[in-house]
């Protein structure tokens, strides 16, 4: 997938390691992202578990001590699951292509259309739809979810 996503894409591949830590959460989903150089990141979303194309909305906080954020919502909430991966991001335009190694699980690969304040979640589909016809992805190859339902491989 790679060597079909670096020739069309519009920025040089970035690099990403990745922990996920997901809270138990009454409403949509909250983890806290650890980068490898000790940044961090509070996101809670709300996204239908659905196979295809599905809007997400979600707010992301810039966290500067992500181990005490850590250690506070873990007691307050428990933690449901942690996931692990190396991210190679890549731009197309208004989308974010993310190829995944998800340690347990194996590889995935995520196109990510933000929409810009005029746009329409069809207006999405439709980029996303796009970008899936050209990669040769299948409707088959989806997934729902998110990485931390999967099983284990």
């Amino acid at each position: 997938m790679k060597a079909l996503v670096e020739p069309i894409a519009d920025s040089e591949c970035q690099v990403l390691i990745q922990e996920d830590i997901f809270f138990h959460c009454k409403n949509g989903r909250l983890k806290l992202r650890v980068f490898d150089d000790g940044r961090g990141e509070s996101i809670y979303y709300e996204r239908p578990d659905a196979e295809g194309p599905k809007q997400s909305n979600y707010i992301i906080s810039h966290i500067p001590e992500p181990d005490t954020l850590r250690q506070a919502l873990t007691l307050a909430l428990g933690i449901l699951g942690i996931v692990r991966k190396t991210r190679l991001l890549y731009m197309i335009g208004q989308t974010r292509i993310h190829l995944d190694t998800v340690e347990g699980l194996g590889t995935f690969l995520e196109l990510e259309v933000v929409l810009r304040p005029d746009q329409t979640e069809e207006d999405g589909r439709a980029i996303a739809d796009g970008l899936a016809n050209r990669l040769g992805i299948e409707e088959d190859d989806l997934i729902s979810g998110a990485y931390v339902d999967l099983p284990a491989a």
